[in-house]
């Protein structure tokens, strides 16, 4: 009986070193050309992510100035309202002053003048005599001065109707009449 001869053990570190240097250059090329994709990649997937991230901050603040202008739309809204309820609650006669329907009206004042503070409207501060600024004032009438109240001019005579504000911003302008 004929005996098969077994291949010998192949020593791999021996057989690494039998590869043409022609398919090592090859691989090594290959392999940077595939770090350089993967880099190109990661490079472009950053970018996304940043660019992502900047878009939902861009969203954020555009959804605050959104809600800014809303509420200020609500709050101009409801400002005559408040106005004409200031208007009835200064002409009751005297008599009726404790009447149960009057001081029901004072409360819905006093209610809509909380919620327009909680909103963040503050309520100009205008006094008599002082000078007219057309930021935050408007002219709705003027009365004549004399030679001597020259220096007068421009004051402020009647505050007419509140101004407001929010954040800084005249969301109305107080009415005036002008000297």
């Amino acid at each position: 009986m004929l005996k098969k001869k077994q291949p010998a053990p192949v020593d791999t570190e021996q057989e690494d070193m039998n590869i043409p240097e022609e398919t090592v250059t090859e691989t090594v090329v290959e392999k940077s050309e595939w770090q350089l994709k993967a880099e190109e990649y990661l490079v472009d997937l950053k970018r996304t992510q940043a660019d992502f991230e900047n878009y939902k901050k861009r969203q954020s603040e555009a959804q605050k100035e959104l809600g800014g202008y809303l509420i200020e739309k609500l709050l101009l809204d409801i400002i005559p309202v408040l106005d004409n309820f200031r208007s009835a609650t200064t002409h009751v006669p005297p008599e009726q002053k404790e009447s149960p329907w009057v001081v029901g009206i004072q409360y819905i004042e006093k209610q809509l003048e909380d919620v327009i503070k909680s909103n963040g409207v503050e309520v100009m501060t205008v006094n008599e005599g002082d000078t007219f600024d057309p930021s935050i004032h408007e002219a709705v009438s003027s009365e004549a001065t004399n030679q001597d109240e020259v220096k007068e001019a421009h004051k402020i005579v009647k505050v007419l109707q509140k101004g407001f504000k929010i954040s800084g911003k005249v969301i109305r302008p107080a009415k005036v009449t002008v000297s």
